[in-house]
């Protein structure tokens, strides 16, 4: 069974670091291009940062920038995302998913396998 498997949310102080893991089973992450989106209430789902198969070519959004970091260990079948000085504007669920081949874009209707998400809440 493909399966992506989110984890590491949770609530933080604005300012603060999270570091999400999305775990694959039933098939191997080096072949896919992997993306992390979010949808805050209310909004639509966007992309948030995204890395690429072969390459490890990286695309972030231009609102994470800076604070965010993704990174994929092959080895062990995850993709992570660092998550640092974080704002209360960051509060959503996130999801991984993934795209077979190279990056093109990290939108989501360019990704046909999910995760269930993960919700991050940054307040005090």
């Amino acid at each position: 069974q493909v399966q992506l498997v989110e984890s590491g949310g949770g609530l933080v102080q604005p300012g603060g670091s999270l570091r999400l893991s999305c775990a694959a089973s039933g098939f191997t992450l080096d072949y896919y291009t992997i993306g992390w989106f979010r949808q805050a209430p209310g909004k639509e789902r966007e992309g948030v940062s995204c890395i690429g198969s072969s390459d490890g070519s990286t695309y972030y959004a231009d609102s994470v920038k800076g604070r965010f970091t993704i990174s994929r260990d092959n080895a062990k079948n995850t993709v992570y995302l660092q998550m640092n000085s974080l704002k209360p504007e960051d509060t959503a669920v996130y999801y991984c998913a993934a795209d077979f081949g190279l990056f093109r874009l990290c939108v989501p209707r360019g990704y046909n396998t999910w995760g269930q998400g993960t919700q991050v809440t940054v307040s005090s």
